[in-house]
């Protein structure tokens, strides 16, 4: 996230081209730290401005969306509706490239004077505020109060003078010179990607490692090893990209991976030419849509946390027990050996003495001589009987394990298709089906009575039934369906599709289903790689570039008798390596 001077310029452009003379109609507080100013712009209709100085996300855009406020204003909010309803915003600006907006207000006081004050929005993470100053910059009041004991550098309280602090001493990148760049970029023994951002101001880690990529300079070599001539090439492409902020030439867009926002500037990011960047007309736009997503994945993310802690710890336990079964099923491998054993000392050991210690013997298998040890202390006969029990107590045990080993891997391979389902998760409904599923199959103990059992599964089936698989449509015009758990998988698989149906799946690893309706036609090799590429990136391995699909018609996909939702066998198909890009298939819902 790179909300840097960059992107405070091109918001405050955004402001000043739309909110510039309008009047203030109203101010909420919906949170302690938030603002929701709605205003009436010059024949422009309305607008509502939202003003954070959450520390944790401070931002400033315009949206269409409004917030509850509580029932008693805060003592802020009062102050700033006693002074600035009606209010004219006459300007606003941006001290150089600081993450600081400046509303410049006017307004008629109590006698009918016209005055003037700021509203000062400064966006500093955990130093954000939101300040109101008179005309000539005294404090009247701040959302956030900051005394001595909390900042040693500036007080923001009532009555103080505002101003910025210059406690990093950066200079401004719009009017910097190549002697003062050469001299505090260049001259710095660190990195030369953090030597420029610690160094300018509003000048974010995004947009330094932007710079050097222009550049082409490796962002991570030191700077105080970057010569005169390398030097001078990269202040042009500062000078460049500042020329652009001072003419307004922004361009926002978001920086996708598969889908998922990675980044967002103001600036064209040529360091991430592999990714999908999507160009947005408004900053604001970009904001609401970018801080949204974001906030949906952090927020599926916090709500399956208990999910994903419970499958990773039964896929440990299980792990363990699997690799204690494989090195005892190991063990298991000398079971054939006793048994020749027995059977050499019965046909051969009739002619030993007794308490002999071992027979010199040739095996009749492999016609090669063989030792074989016995025990003195009893007869050539019960030596023979103890190698036949051995033999035959390790026959059961394969046997057993054989069954245990197969039981423990089907159950980890079902594990593991459950924490991919959460990982392609969307929405809330998504994680009711996984719960119900981890319930279901003894992984999450149910907590209600056999009473209730039914009642509770029945409101279970019914909220689930809301998570739709995704649908995408080829590029051929192909409706293509992705099943985001197992039982969508199944559903997809028999109760969806039909015969001629495709249906796709990341060879012998954790995946969904991918049904290609054909609706009877013929399938464009186009419409086939896509739907390998959607059964690549929905699979456990979408992290790699390439991973190998298997396809066929559904007609040779079989459920096994009890096998566990999901699951399924097909002895018929065609397999293709594809890539895990998704970023061009076109999603429905």
């Amino acid at each position: 996230m790179a909300f840097d001077g960059i992107v405070v310029a091109n918001i405050v452009h955004e402001f000043r081209e739309k909110l510039l003379n309008g009047r203030i109609n109203k101010i909420a507080q919906p949170e302690k730290d938030e603002l929701i100013i709605t205003i009436k712009g010059q024949a422009k209709g309305q607008y509502r401005l939202l003003l954070s100085a959450n520390p944790g996300l401070p931002l400033t855009y315009l949206t269409d969306i409004n917030k509850t406020s509580p029932m008693t204003a805060p003592n802020f909010c009062m102050l700033l509706r006693k002074h600035l309803t009606s209010a004219r915003i006459i300007d606003i600006t941006q001290p150089g490239l600081e993450r600081i907006i400046n509303f410049k207000l006017e307004h008629l006081d109590e006698l009918g004077d016209l005055r003037s004050k700021h509203l000062i929005i400064e966006l500093m993470g955990k130093h954000s505020n939101i300040i109101f100053c008179d005309e000539n910059y005294k404090i009247i009041d701040s959302i956030k109060r900051v005394n001595q004991f909390i900042s040693s550098i500036r007080e923001v309280l009532p009555g103080r003078d505002y101003f910025i602090p210059e406690t990093m001493k950066k200079h401004d990148p719009l009017t910097i010179d190549f002697d003062t760049f050469a001299e505090t970029v260049l001259k710095k023994p660190m990195p030369l990607s953090k030597a420029i951002y610690t160094s300018l101001t509003g000048i974010s880690p995004l947009i330094a490692n932007e710079l050097c990529c222009r550049a082409s300079i490796d962002a991570s070599m030191s700077a105080v090893s970057v010569s005169e001539t390398v030097g001078l090439h990269l202040f042009r492409n500062l000078e460049r990209m500042m020329e652009d902020v001072k003419e307004a030439r922004f361009t926002p867009n978001i920086v996708s991976n598969n889908g998922s926002p990675v980044e967002f500037s103001s600036v064209d990011l040529s360091c991430y030419n592999n990714h999908e960047v999507y160009p947005y007309d408004s900053i604001s736009l970009l904001l609401e849509k970018y801080y949204a997503t974001k906030s949906a994945i952090s927020r599926i993310n916090q709500k399956s946390a208990d999910l994903r802690k419970i499958v990773s710890t039964a896929i440990d336990r299980e792990s363990k027990k699997y690799d204690l079964q494989l090195k005892q099923l190991k063990d298991t491998e000398k079971r054939d050996k006793f048994k020749i054993y027995g059977e050499l000392i019965t046909a051969y050991g009739y002619g030993l003495e007794p308490g002999a210690k071992e027979l010199k013997t040739i095996n009749y298998y492999n016609n090669e001589e063989i030792t074989i040890p016995l025990d003195p202390t009893i007869t050539v006969m019960e030596n023979a009987k103890h190698y036949f029990e051995k033999y035959n107590k390790l026959k059961r045990t394969f046997q057993a394990l054989t069954k245990l080993v197969e039981e423990t891997a089907n159950v980890l391979t079902h594990l593991e298709s459950i924490r991919t389902a959460l990982d392609i998760a969307t929405d809330e409904e998504d994680l009711i089906e996984l719960k119900q599923e981890l319930m279901e199959y003894g992984f999450i103990k149910k907590k209600y009575s056999n009473k209730s059992k039914g009642n509770r599964k029945a409101k279970a089936k019914k909220t689930s039934a809301k998570s739709k698989p995704f649908h995408y449509i080829s590029s051929d015009g192909f409706h293509m369906y992705v099943g985001k758990n197992n039982f969508q998988n199944d559903k997809l698989t028999f109760q969806f599709a039909v015969g001629n149906d495709w249906w796709f799946h990341a060879k012998q690893i954790a995946g969904s289903h991918v049904i290609v309706k054909s609706n009877g036609d013929e399938l464009p090799d186009r419409t086939f790689e896509e739907a390998a590429r959607l059964a690549a990136y929905y699979s456990s391995a979408r992290s790699a570039d390439k991973v190998e699909i298997d396809y066929t018609l559904k007609k040779n996909v079989k459920k096994p008798s009890g096998g566990k939702p999901g699951f399924v066998i097909y002895h018929t198909n065609y397999s293709m390596v594809a890539s895990t890009d998704i970023s061009n298939i076109e999603l429905v819902n």
